[in-house]
This record gives structure tokens, sequence and C-alpha cells, in this order.
């Protein structure tokens, strides 16, 4: 695609430049924040302090409208059902299912009009309603744009049904005939209004030739005297051959048919069979392709393209695709003012007619103001195989690069992100790498949104940002002193670093108040346990506490002392371990045995040894504490090897 031929439209920033100040700016993932400076521009004058505010200025304002959001969430479901069609299907059963898909589209495109309108109408503020009402008519043109693509290229209807389906796309987008057409039958005198003769024609110009012999047959029974002539604009109007896709007539027996049928409607004009009345003669001319008759009639035509159609019906009805670019350029120049440029709509509108695709997707990607319609259409053209010649030079095809940029702008809305999850994952070249990006930058408020995230990244097998979403909710747990959620965040991350910091703090906090919090979390540790000797150490300590609770004493004895043994604890708490087997040393049943007590014993001295030499300047209360532990330590472990011997003595006697 070549550069960008225009000059990007300005955005004007209240308050921002006025005291002759550097902008100072900067990116986010779909706006940009713009402040005023304190540094002067070169040569200006003095000025005040900068502006204290912030301005956001946001590239795609669309995504944040409650009712354009409808269409954001419909479209994703029709995207993601369209990249589910099978590859290998034959191409005559896939074009169907992608004709189908294109008016799901455009449904959806017509659902969100309606609704803005209804709003429109309802609201009092009017910006408001000016917003609403710009939107629409963004809408209008996306949807008359879709549908013109759907019939030339999609369906690429042949010759003869093409015209149909271009006669469809015209009544579809002139809705104001019906409207008018209302207004004029529930007046009191129909025949008298001053739109009736306009509604005649109009309904001609469509084709819509059965209502139009309705609305004129009013008018004859009114006069007797003219329905002669009346009765033969009704003849013409009725045998006018419309081509039946369905029927058994072939296009060159139709064409045969058309031209007697337009022969006798100009031998008609010639005889001057309509001279007496000017309405019938008008319609008898547009009847015959008569070109400066349509013209006259531009306020009823509307523009240049509802022209092109009218001119081919009665002109040239079998006109094949190939032959429309040059019926299109010609109508446009006839039906518009040549001192006025045309419209961007028109522009892309000939280019379609000009089978020119890519020039059609430039010239959107430039006139409207979000990525919406040009990547929907351009994937749906895509896999209807009409793109494949054009890639781009840095890598990534036509169809991937809109597809990106649009998911990328709907990551900067706060719930709109999770479809953007889908798009990427449809870019198969750097969807991954856009989604690894933009996914870092998701805002992680709550923990639901947090483990909403995290599922995506597991889905996607995306371990870096895993652990990255991991540690920051563990850290932030961890802040927030919610150790049980901190540790489950650390064990998710497998940061055992992390992991080893909050299970020390679990055991400060259990010397603190005496026991343990977050249980459940602790005693279902399971494997995850082994991710640092610390978070084993605590589950393993909460293990002891739950076989001592269980008055399983003998082996609540074996696993403290294998804690102490095999140093898995550490040594600073040793003495709360030592303390904890004070109760079992006190039982009346001798629970530990003589070598058991004998390395209790050597890690207590192991400890105090290790105290003596760097003892701690303990505050004198503090001390007397901890003498008093230690000669009750030394007493019961005195008591019970005494015991063990004995009873070990006496078993083997």
């Amino acid at each position: 695609m070549e550069e960008v031929d225009v000059e990007p439209t300005t955005t004007l920033i209240p308050g921002v430049g006025l005291k002759q100040k550097h902008v100072g700016f900067e990116w986010g993932s779909g706006d940009i924040l713009v402040y005023e400076t304190n540094f002067k521009l070169q040569g200006a004058g003095s000025g005040g302090p900068g502006s204290p505010s912030v301005h956001v200025v946001r590239k795609d304002e669309d995504i944040y409208s409650p009712i354009l959001r409808k269409l954001f969430n419909e479209s994703h479901h029709i995207f993601v059902g369209l990249q589910n069609i099978k590859e290998d299907m034959p191409s005559k059963n896939k074009r169907p299912q992608f004709v189908s898909v294109s008016k799901n589209y455009r449904s959806v495109i017509r659902a969100c009009m309606e609704e803005l309108q209804q709003v429109a109408v309802s609201t009092r503020d009017k910006s408001l309603v000016a917003q609403y009402s710009n939107q629409v008519s963004i809408l209008l043109a996306i949807e008359l744009i879709w549908n013109l693509c759907e019939v030339l290229f999609i369906d690429a209807t042949p010759a003869g049904i093409l015209l149909l389906h271009l006669l469809d796309w015209v009544r579809l987008h002139k809705a104001d005939v019906d409207e008018k057409v209302r207004e004029v039958l529930q007046s009191e005198s129909p025949t008298h209004h001053h739109a009736y003769w306009e509604v005649v024609i109009s309904f001609v110009l469509q084709g819509r030739m059965d209502e139009a012999r309705q609305i004129l047959m009013k008018q004859a029974n009114l006069q007797p005297a003219s329905r002669p002539i009346y009765q033969l604009m009704d003849s013409l109007l009725q045998k006018m051959p419309i081509f039946n896709p369905g029927g058994t007539q072939t296009l060159t027996e139709f064409d045969v048919k058309w031209r007697h049928w337009h022969e006798e409607c100009d031998r008609y004009l010639q005889d001057n069979s309509f001279a007496s009345n000017c309405h019938l003669e008008t319609i008898c001319k547009i009847l015959v392709g008569d070109e400066d008759t349509m013209l006259e009639h531009k306020e009823l035509l509307g523009t240049w393209y509802h022209f092109l159609v009218s001119r081919l019906l009665f002109f040239h009805p079998t006109v094949k695709p190939s032959e429309l670019h040059y019926y299109a350029q010609s109508s446009m120049d006839m039906f518009l003012d040549s001192r006025s440029a045309p419209e961007p709509l028109d522009s892309i509108l000939l280019a379609a007619f000009e089978f020119d695709l890519h020039q059609v997707i430039k010239d959107c990607s430039i006139a409207l103001n979000n990525w919406w319609f040009v990547a929907h259409l351009t994937d749906l053209l895509d896999h209807c195989k009409l793109l494949q010649s054009h890639n781009l030079h840095f890598g990534s095809n036509l169809r991937e690069f809109l597809v990106l940029e649009y998911a990328s702008g709907l990551f900067s809305h706060h719930s709109l992100w999770q479809l953007a999850v889908d798009y990427f994952d449809h870019c198969p070249e750097f969807g991954r790498v856009y989604l690894e990006l933009q996914i870092e930058r998701v805002p992680l408020e709550t923990e639901r949104k947090a483990l909403k995230v995290l599922r995506i990244c597991e889905q996607r097998q995306m371990n870096e940002q895993v652990r990255s979403i991991c540690k920051i909710m563990a850290k932030r747990a961890l802040s927030n002193n919610r150790l049980g959620s901190a540790l489950s965040w650390s064990i998710r991350a497998k940061d055992a670093a992390f992991a080893t910091l909050i299970s020390e703090r679990f055991l400060q906090d259990y010397c603190t108040r005496g026991s343990f919090s977050d249980l459940d979390l602790i005693d279902n540790l399971g494997p995850a346990m082994l991710l640092s000797d610390r978070l084993t150490f605590l589950g393993k300590y909460r293990e002891f506490h739950r076989l001592y609770g269980e008055m399983r004493f003998t082996e609540a004895a074996k696993l403290l002392l294998s804690l102490m043994t095999a140093k898995i604890a550490p040594r600073s708490f040793w003495m709360t371990l030592l303390t904890d087997a004070l109760p079992l040393l006190e039982q009346k049943e001798v629970i530990f045995s003589v070598d058991q007590t004998h390395e209790l014993m050597f890690c207590l001295e192991e400890l105090t040894s290790d105290n003596s030499e760097t003892k701690p300047e303990w505050p004198a209360q503090d001390e007397d504490i901890e003498s008093t532990k230690l000669e009750l330590l030394r007493l019961a472990l005195a008591r019970n090897l005494a015991m063990a011997i004995v009873k070990e003595g006496t078993v083997e006697a």
C-alpha cells in the first residue's frame, strides 16, 4: 500500500499553546497524555507557569460509546465464527457462507444505527444529539460501502443478476421514498398532494413498477377522460421485463425481450402518445433511458450512484461487472457539479465500481475514524481469496496489519481488551508478539481481572507473562498483609525467593500470634511445598501441629525431630521447635527414644553455644524468660532420657 497522500487531521486541544510554551507528551496504548511544560518557545515573550492540566487525547473515541460497544461485541462473535470455516471446503460451498457472514455484519451495523437514531431522538442534550447523528451518518456510509462490496466482490454476481442486486442496494439506502409514500397516502386527497408525482417517478427510478402502477391507478380513476393514456402507461410498466435468475430464460433471451419493450416505449414517445400529460411523458422518457430527464430529477435520485443504477436499469440491464467502471465514472461526472470535488464516500464507491479493492481499503482507512470497518471487511475479503497478491513490505499481509491495528485499539478499553485476544490469536505472524506486549499493559485492578488475564496467558503457554502477573499480584497481596493470597500467587509464579519470603512472614506471624492464618492453603500445599526449603518447612511444621492436635504424639515427635536434624528448619526457629517439644517430653508415656532425646539435647547445646558466641543484647525480662526456657528444656530432656533408658532397658531385659 502506498504512503498516505493526505494530510492528517489536526486535533485542537483547548488551552494548550496559549502561553507560548513547549508541549510535552507521553504515549499510551490507545491515547496520548499532553501537557504544557515550563519551557518557552524560542523567541516567545515571557509567559506564566505551565498549565496544570493534563489532556488525554484518544485516537478512537468510538470504543467508549456504550451503543457502539455492542457493535464490537457482536462483530467479534461473527469474526471468530468466520475463522472456523474450514479451509479445505470447496469454494462453491464457501461462497454462500461468506455472503451469510457479510449479511450478519451488516445486520449488526443496522441494529446499532437504529439504536443510535432512537437515542438521538429521545435525548435533549444538543452536543449528544450531534454526536449520535455523526455516528449514524458514519454507520450509514459503512453499511453502504459494505453492501456494495458484498454485491461486487463477495457474492460476485454475474450480468443480469448484478443489476437486481444493485437495485436492492439503492432501495435499501434510499428509504425516504417510503416515508414520502406514507405521507401522500395518509393525506386527504393523495392525488392532489404536492409530492404525488415525485412518489410515482421515484418508484419508477428504483424499478418498483408494481407500486408505481398502484399509485398511478388512483389518478386514472379520478380522470375518466385520460384513462386510456394511464392504461397505456400501466401496460408499459407491467410489461417491463425483469430478469429472473431462477427461471428458464437465458440472459440473451431476456435481452431480446427487453429491447422489444424498449423499442415499444420509444415508439410511443415518438408518437407523442403521452403529450397530453407532461408527467406521464416524463415517465416514458425515463423508461427509454433519457439521461437528461433523469438528471432533471436529481433531488429524487439524491446521489450519483442512484443515477447510475437507474441509468443501467433503463439503458443496459445486462451490464457486466467489467463494464461497471465506465458507467460509474460517467454517471458521477454527469451528476456532480464539475466545480466541486467528490466527497471521500464518492471516491470509495467509485473505486469499488472500478474493482480496485486496495484503493477502497486505503480510502476507508483514511476517511473513517477507527479500524473496525477495514479490519473486518479485509478479513472477509481475504477469506474469499481476493487479497492474496498484496503483501506489505514489512512482512505482514494487509489483512493481518489491519486486524492487529484494530485489536491494539481495543486493548486500551477496560473491558473490550478481552475481545482483542481472539483477534491476535488469528494473526499467525505477529499476533502472539502483539498479545505478549499488550497484555502486560492491562491494569490488574482486582484479583478477578488478574485471574482472567492469567487464564489467557496460561492457555497460550505465555510463561513469562504468567510469572510477571503472579509476581505483581503476590507483591500487592503481601503489601496488604494478605499472606495467604501472596503465597498462592508466588506458588503460581514458581518464584522460590518470594515464596521463601512469604513463608518467613507466616512463621513470624505464628511466633507473634501463636497460631497460623490461612490454614486451608497451608494444609493443602501438596507438591507445591517443594518450591523452597522454607515453604517445605512451613508445610511440615503445620503438619506437626495437625498431628499433635490429633494426639498422634509419636508421629509428631518424629516429624519435629526430622525438621531440626535435616536442617530444614531455620536456626532462628529452633528454640520454638524445642519449646514445642516440651509438652511431648512431659507426657506420662515416653514419646522420644534415647537416641531421639540425645539428638534433641545436641540441638539444644548447639543452639546455646551459637547464642553464647553471638549473644544478642536481650532486655532483662526477655533474658530471664529465655533462661527459664533453657532450664525447663534441660530438665525435661534429662527426665525423658532417664525414663527412656529405663523403658528401653526393661524391654531388652
